[in-house]
């Protein structure tokens, strides 16, 4: 699985995780486009997650169901007033909603009647 962690996200999680944190990266149905990537800092691991990237202090950690959306996933950081935060891409992305909060991967099967969540 081929993640990339871009030099200003490296930078953020690397000041920002504890030493006993990592970030949860997980795929839910969403959007226009039909999938959404949520994440969150967290200290204990479920039963269903798999530590898919370790980088230095950075642990990234996913569900089964979310792992199959996630090679080729490039994580981002920006500061911007309106749309600041982590930005999550996927090269394979056979699709993406215009506003951009959702996607969805060539070769896995579109969900049908997406709605924006913005």
């Amino acid at each position: 699985m081929e993640i990339v962690i871009k030099e200003q996200a490296q930078e953020m999680l690397e000041n920002k995780l504890g030493p006993e944190e990592f970030l949860r990266v997980t795929i839910t149905e969403g959007g226009c486009a039909g999938l959404t990537y949520g994440a969150e800092f967290a200290r204990s691991m479920k039963d269903d997650e798999t530590v898919i990237l370790e980088s230095g202090k950075i642990r990234i950690v996913s569900d089964e169901s979310s792992m199959q959306y996630l090679d080729g996933l490039t994580i981002d950081y920006s500061d911007d007033l309106i749309s600041g935060g982590l930005q999550f891409t996927n090269a394979k992305a056979g699709s993406t909603c215009g506003c951009g909060a959702s996607f969805n991967l060539s070769g896995f099967p579109v969900v049908e009647n997406g709605k924006c969540n913005t």
